[in-house]
Protein backbone atom coordinates (compact mmCIF):
# COMPACT_ATOMS: atom_id res chain seq x y z
CA UNK A 1 0.00 0.00 0.00
CA UNK A 2 1.48 3.69 -0.78
CA UNK A 3 0.70 6.70 1.51
CA UNK A 4 -2.40 7.79 -1.07
CA UNK A 5 -4.07 4.37 -1.64
CA UNK A 6 -4.19 4.45 2.24
CA UNK A 7 -5.02 8.36 2.27
CA UNK A 8 -8.21 7.97 -0.12
CA UNK A 9 -9.08 5.07 2.10
CA UNK A 10 -9.01 6.89 5.18
CA UNK A 11 -11.20 9.93 3.73
CA UNK A 12 -13.56 7.55 2.37
CA UNK A 13 -15.52 7.34 5.75
CA UNK A 14 -18.44 9.74 6.45
CA UNK A 15 -17.10 13.00 7.77
CA UNK A 16 -13.74 12.38 7.77
CA UNK A 17 -11.46 15.15 6.95
CA UNK A 18 -7.24 15.50 7.18
CA UNK A 19 -5.17 18.19 8.39
CA UNK A 20 -1.07 18.79 9.02
CA UNK A 21 -1.42 19.72 13.41
CA UNK A 22 2.42 19.44 13.92
CA UNK A 23 4.02 21.98 11.18
CA UNK A 24 5.65 24.02 14.03
CA UNK A 25 6.58 20.76 15.73
CA UNK A 26 10.76 20.83 16.15
CA UNK A 27 11.20 17.23 15.27
CA UNK A 28 11.03 16.56 11.50
CA UNK A 29 8.94 13.45 11.84
CA UNK A 30 6.01 15.04 14.09
CA UNK A 31 6.38 17.88 11.43
CA UNK A 32 4.90 14.81 8.56
CA UNK A 33 1.96 13.54 10.21
CA UNK A 34 -0.90 13.70 8.46
CA UNK A 35 -4.22 13.39 10.89
CA UNK A 36 -7.09 11.77 9.86
CA UNK A 37 -10.03 12.73 12.32
CA UNK A 38 -14.03 12.88 12.39
CA UNK A 39 -16.01 15.50 14.19
CA UNK A 40 -12.85 17.02 15.50
CA UNK A 41 -11.71 13.69 17.27
CA UNK A 42 -8.41 11.92 15.60
CA UNK A 43 -8.98 7.87 14.03
CA UNK A 44 -5.91 7.88 12.32
CA UNK A 45 -2.30 9.34 11.73
CA UNK A 46 0.38 8.69 9.53
CA UNK A 47 3.72 9.90 8.76
CA UNK A 48 3.36 11.42 4.92
CA UNK A 49 7.09 11.24 3.99
CA UNK A 50 8.42 8.04 5.98
CA UNK A 51 4.61 6.38 5.78
CA UNK A 52 6.15 3.59 7.90
CA UNK A 53 3.50 2.85 10.06
CA UNK A 54 -0.06 4.33 11.60
CA UNK A 55 -1.96 4.79 14.68
CA UNK A 56 -5.16 3.65 15.46
CA UNK A 57 -7.94 3.67 17.85
CA UNK A 58 -8.30 0.12 18.98
CA UNK A 59 -9.98 -1.80 21.89
CA UNK A 60 -7.76 -2.86 24.31
CA UNK A 61 -8.99 -6.48 24.54
CA UNK A 62 -8.58 -6.84 20.87
CA UNK A 63 -5.11 -4.82 21.06
CA UNK A 64 -3.66 -7.67 23.19
CA UNK A 65 -4.37 -10.33 20.44
CA UNK A 66 -2.93 -8.20 17.98
CA UNK A 67 0.80 -7.46 19.59
CA UNK A 68 0.10 -11.28 20.32
CA UNK A 69 -0.45 -12.25 16.75
CA UNK A 70 1.48 -9.66 14.45
CA UNK A 71 5.33 -8.20 15.54
CA UNK A 72 3.62 -5.17 13.53
CA UNK A 73 1.62 -4.30 16.05
CA UNK A 74 2.92 -2.05 18.80
CA UNK A 75 1.31 -0.54 21.54
CA UNK A 76 0.71 3.41 19.94
CA UNK A 77 3.20 6.04 19.42
CA UNK A 78 2.84 8.84 21.20
CA UNK A 79 -0.61 7.93 22.37
CA UNK A 80 -2.58 6.11 25.36
CA UNK A 81 -0.81 2.79 25.35
CA UNK A 82 -3.85 1.14 26.04
CA UNK A 83 -7.02 2.58 23.43
CA UNK A 84 -3.65 3.23 20.54
CA UNK A 85 -1.75 0.81 18.29
CA UNK A 86 1.24 1.26 15.64
CA UNK A 87 0.40 -0.81 12.66
CA UNK A 88 3.35 -1.18 10.41
CA UNK A 89 3.46 -1.39 7.03
CA UNK A 90 5.29 -3.72 4.90
CA UNK A 91 5.60 -5.91 7.63
CA UNK A 92 3.71 -8.82 8.95
CA UNK A 93 0.35 -7.41 8.88
CA UNK A 94 -1.60 -7.41 5.97
CA UNK A 95 -3.23 -4.74 4.23
CA UNK A 96 -6.37 -5.98 4.46
CA UNK A 97 -6.20 -6.25 8.27
CA UNK A 98 -4.36 -2.58 8.25
CA UNK A 99 -7.83 -1.42 6.44
CA UNK A 100 -10.13 -3.37 8.46
CA UNK A 101 -8.25 -1.45 11.86
CA UNK A 102 -8.60 1.66 10.34
CA UNK A 103 -12.65 0.53 9.66
CA UNK A 104 -12.39 -0.29 13.63
CA UNK A 105 -11.21 2.71 14.67
CA UNK A 106 -12.84 5.47 12.93
CA UNK A 107 -16.36 3.53 14.14
CA UNK A 108 -14.69 3.47 17.29
CA UNK A 109 -14.52 6.84 17.48
CA UNK A 110 -17.64 7.66 15.54
CA UNK A 111 -19.69 5.57 18.49
CA UNK A 112 -18.12 7.52 21.18
CA UNK A 113 -19.78 10.49 19.74
CA UNK A 114 -23.19 12.10 20.79
CA UNK A 115 -26.35 10.55 18.53
CA UNK A 116 -26.70 13.87 17.16
CA UNK A 117 -23.84 14.21 15.52
CA UNK A 118 -23.30 10.52 14.53
CA UNK A 119 -26.79 11.05 12.94
CA UNK A 120 -25.64 14.40 11.15
CA UNK A 121 -22.27 12.05 9.62
CA UNK A 122 -25.36 9.70 8.23
CA UNK A 123 -27.74 12.32 6.93
CA UNK A 124 -24.48 14.34 5.19
CA UNK A 125 -24.03 11.58 2.81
Amino acid sequence: MDIETFRKYCLSFDGAMEKLPFEKATSQYDKDLLVFYVADKWFCFVNIEKFDFCDLKCDPEESKDLQEKYQGIKPGYHMNKKHWISAYFNGDVPDSVIKELVRKSYDLIVNSLPLKVQQSLKDDK
